[in-house]
């Protein structure tokens, strides 16, 4: 292990080196020798900020902040990672009244001392615009290669853990006997297992075979702890919740068990027993009731090596109704029935999982599908943002409008999703053509092009003008030949979320 002080401008070099080669294994090499240079308090920093996630979570920085610093900055490189860090807190630790401008000074006087280079690095990372090509999958196997210890038992440590930054620091410090103590602690939440996606329930029963088919809620995640009778419960971002849901508590402490982790979700619903959609749920104006999919432990046992099977045959004797329904089986159409009695009933469709996985905590694997409605809107092209990292050159990120009842265009949400390679190139050229305002950072456009987007949904928000806001919007193909005029309207969106 280096002996650190790690400078902010050969992290920032090496993540400029790593977006623009496409060779995993040179990324994984390149992160390794950076990571060997840090010492060992800054382990922890070096993870998070190359992995874009940095130790202080959620800033507070938006992009009118930054948008209005001053692009003056330093000829010399004279900054460490832990005055990059030192900034992270600062910011992150002001609240009340006057925060925003006191950020904005924080900010200003720092980028002030920073490189042309660091600058624009500082000002990506806050905003959540890095994208320089190292996913936390390659961040992994990069401490993985730097600590000299397998790549899955690094990965099952953090899984366990819930924290990169904390396994990267066990692995650099203790190696390999490190990693293997790690292991499931109560009221230490994990990372929860994730999904990828299936065109239909037959297509995932075909390559799954036996599997659960269960209703998927458009609720919030959540993950409980109990230890007699102490209970917690966190998101899937690991982020605390407890306070805010005493309903949940006063359910889980009730259960006939004395040790349990549980996953499953918090789903609001209606006076009529109709569930909520997920922005109405996390609004905090409305009882949530609790419905989990798994066992993770009980009273001792850790079940996370268990097949499906046996998880769920315990989870029922635990949770009774608060079990979300479903059912294991090989026959398409007998899923395809779970299928249409949820969306039936306002879910959001199903998922589908092999009966004898195991829980693969904070990986997407296969063994687990997630089926639901797609929904395509033609929407019109309002902005285009500087694309940075990879898309380095291009215009990436589009701002999307509906057609509103004036005849105007109401903003609906933004996407970088879907672009293909020969997408950017041509979007690039044709913004460009339809500019008719660059501040460096959004173009401006003439409201002509029409992009078609798959969306899953959309929920209530009061981010844009129009009261709603897309749910996982990406890009299917530019309509070329249909005018703005006929786009789709706001209207069509909002009855979504109806």
């Amino acid at each position: 292990m280096g002996l650190g002080p790690v400078r902010l401008i050969d992290l920032v070099d090496t993540t400029e080196a790593v977006a623009a080669t496409a060779a995993r294994g040179v990324k994984i090499q390149r992160l390794a020798e950076l990571l060997k240079s840090a010492s060992g308090t800054e382990m922890a920093v070096v993870v998070g900020v190359i992995a874009g996630n940095p130790r202080q979570g959620r800033i507070g920085v938006g992009w009118a902040a930054v948008d209005k610093t001053s692009s003056t900055v330093s000829a010399n490189a004279t900054l460490n990672l832990t005055d990059l860090d030192d900034l992270l807190t600062q910011l992150a630790r002001t609240r009340g009244k006057g925060a925003q401008g006191t950020r904005r000074e924080l900010l200003e006087s720092f980028l002030t001392r920073c490189t042309e280079a660091e600058a624009d690095f500082v000002r990506r990372l806050l905003v959540g615009e890095l994208r320089q090509g190292a996913n936390e999958g390659i961040v992994t196997e990069a401490v993985a290669k730097a600590a000299g210890v397998p790549s899955g038992l690094l990965k099952r440590a953090v899984m366990l853990s819930g924290d990169l930054a904390t396994a990267a620091e066990i692995a650099m410090r203790q190696g390999r006997p490190g990693l293997k103590a790690v292991d499931l602690r109560l009221h230490t939440p994990i990372r929860p297992m994730l999904a990828s996606t299936a065109a239909s329930v037959a297509d995932a029963i075909a390559d799954l075979g036996s599997a659960s088919v269960e209703w998927k809620l458009d609720g919030i995640r959540i993950q409980v702890h109990k230890q007699h009778d102490r209970v917690r419960v966190w998101t899937r971002n690991l982020n605390d919740i407890t306070e805010r849901v005493s309903e949940i508590v006063e359910t889980v402490a009730a259960l006939p068990a004395q040790q349990l982790v549980l996953d499953g979700e918090a789903l609001g619903t209606s006076p009529e027993g109709a569930p909520l959609a997920f922005q109405d749920t996390m609004s905090n104006r409305t009882a949530v009731d609790s419905f989990f999919f798994d066992l993770l432990h009980h009273d001792g046992v850790t079940l996370i090596d268990e097949p499906l099977t046996t998880r769920l045959e315990r989870l029922e004797s635990v949770v009774g109704r608060h079990r979300i329904p479903g059912i294991v089986t090989d026959d398409p159409e007998a899923g395809q029935g779970v299928l249409d009695e949820a969306l039936t009933l306002g879910h959001e469709g199903v998922m589908v999982k092999a009966a004898g996985s195991v829980y693969n905590a904070g990986r997407r694997g296969n063994a687990w599908r997630k089926v639901k409605p797609v929904h395509r809107f033609d929407l019109v092209v309002l902005a285009v943002e500087h694309g940075s990292g990879r898309r380095q050159g291009m215009l990436s990120n589009i701002h999307l409008g509906a057609r509103g009842p004036d005849g105007g265009f109401v903003m609906v949400g933004k996407t970088f999703k879907g672009m293909t390679d020969q997408i950017l190139r041509w979007q690039t050229k044709r913004f460009g053509e339809l500019a008719i305002n660059d501040n460096g950072w959004v173009v401006r456009l003439r409201p002509i092009q029409v992009v078609e987007v798959a969306i899953d949904g959309v929920q209530h928000s009061t981010r844009y003008p129009g009261a709603i806001a897309l749910r996982f919007a990406r890009v299917v193909r530019y309509r070329h030949s249909k005018p703005a005029s006929e786009a789709d309207t706001l209207e069509a969106l909002r009855a979504l979320s109806r």
